[in-house]
């Protein structure tokens, strides 16, 4: 550990371990780079079905763990404050009394050089930090960082965008439409009152500094283990999963918005053309917490919705063509990452690969119409020379880009500018 290494409080919304979806993949990634300088601690809330067992990788990257069991919010209660509170629901998901206690109890036990704070739903921490005196007269004050996954505002307001022009969504849109309102309030107050804020593509950038002129987000992106997700790799090649040689994969939390927007696209608009020319192709959608609105492509003999699986790589491995066929959300996807790095042939939204500086027909091919999606995947499906150039461009546009070891220290690199307008000022 180097000497010159930081003190860092770093608080999450779950268990950063085991990484089995985006943020606890971020999180996780994270502090294994930074725990190789600095000494870490570690505030977060236990969600359903986490466990702090005392073998986990945690302990060896992180000095002191801290955990407390995440509050739960009714249906009511939810209602309630999205007609009634100024804040947004992401900012109510995760308040907790205990929670708050804790933290102040550490800061006034502990020396920290940065408190940094993972994701929007914990962003209400970062402000009472800022507001409470003890804080504000600790010599020196601790660096508050934000680390934004999203830039919220905008994925609600793309949401919005789409759902509205569909009348059995309109519920939906409505919920939309007052968050990305709160959201938009709440995201720039956030990022007024911290030192720093990280954001995971130019795209967010950019979108947080439409709500704060003069903000200049460190741009700290999503990465990917390019060991873990080496195709050649025997774990990646076990054959516990046998897939149709024409397979369609998509993988991502499927209780999620606009994941569930881009199955039901794909599976009714895109896929029956596909199947039209090709009728043996399968989709299978990897993911866990299938949401309900699911359901009815459980009956369909093209379509196979696994749930949770305990690992995601075979299914990649598999696959003829990754499909991405996103229409809302933000950030930078983790599963466009895994499928680059696992040499796979993709065929993606403009939306589902905003943030990356990839051109259709190099690392992968783009798609945005129903029509040209579908012809799309079919060209690949006939041609697998271009599949195999598709997936060897792309497993080096990640190894030159996207590599955690590269990612890592853009973040300390923010600390470092952080402290020094402090100190000049």
């Amino acid at each position: 550990m180097m000497t010159d290494g930081k003190r860092i409080l770093i608080l999450t919304p779950q268990l950063p371990y085991p990484p089995w979806q985006g943020t606890a993949i971020r999180n996780y990634n994270l502090i294994v780079h930074l725990a190789a300088r600095h000494r870490l601690h570690l505030l977060c809330f236990l969600q359903e079905g986490d466990e702090l067992s005392s073998d986990s990788p945690l302990f060896r990257h992180c000095q002191r763990i801290e955990t407390l069991p995440a509050p739960q919010r009714t249906l009511a209660q939810r209602l309630q404050t999205t007609a009634f509170s100024p804040l947004p629901d992401m900012a109510l998901r995760l308040a907790s009394r205990a929670f708050q206690e804790r933290l102040a109890d550490l800061i006034a036990e502990e020396t920290y050089d940065v408190v940094q704070i993972e994701g929007i739903e914990m962003a209400p921490y970062g402000l009472w930090l800022r507001a409470w005196p003890r804080f504000a007269n600790l010599t020196p004050r601790p660096l508050l960082v934000f680390d934004d996954h999203n830039a919220e505002y905008l994925l609600q307001r793309r949401v919005f965008e789409t759902d509205v022009g569909l009348p059995r969504r309109w519920a939906g849109a409505l919920y939309s439409l007052i968050q990305w309102r709160k959201l938009s309030r709440f995201e720039t107050h956030v990022c007024q009152h911290v030192d720093g804020v990280a954001a995971v593509s130019q795209a967010d950038a950019t979108a947080l500094q439409r709500l704060v002129p003069g903000l200049d987000p460190a741009i700290v992106p999503n990465g990917v283990d390019l060991e873990l997700y080496d195709v050649s790799t025997s774990l990646a090649k076990r054959g516990d999963v046998l897939l149709h040689p024409s397979s369609l994969v998509f993988t991502g939390k499927m209780d999620f918005r606009p994941n569930v927007d881009a199955v039901l696209w794909f599976a009714d608009q895109v896929l029956p053309r596909i199947r039209a020319a090709r009728p043996g192709v399968r989709f299978y959608v990897v993911g866990q917490k299938p949401h309900a609105r699911l359901d009815s492509l459980r009956q369909r003999d093209d379509v196979t919705l696994t749930g949770w699986v305990e690992d995601v790589r075979p299914y990649i491995a598999g696959a003829a063509v990754c499909v991405i066929p996103l229409r809302m959300g933000g950030g930078t996807r983790l599963k466009v990452l895994e499928a680059m790095a696992m040499s796979k042939a993709i065929v993606s939204t403009s939306l589902g690969c905003e943030g990356f500086t990839v051109a259709d027909g190099r690392e992968l091919r783009v798609a945005d119409t129903p029509e040209d999606f579908a012809v799309t995947v079919l060209q690949l499906l006939e041609d697998e020379a271009q599949r195999a150039a598709l997936g060897r461009t792309a497993r080096r546009f990640v190894e030159d880009h996207y590599s955690w070891e590269g990612i890592v220290p853009r973040m300390e690199e923010l600390y470092r500018h952080e402290q020094g307008e402090a100190d000049s000022g």
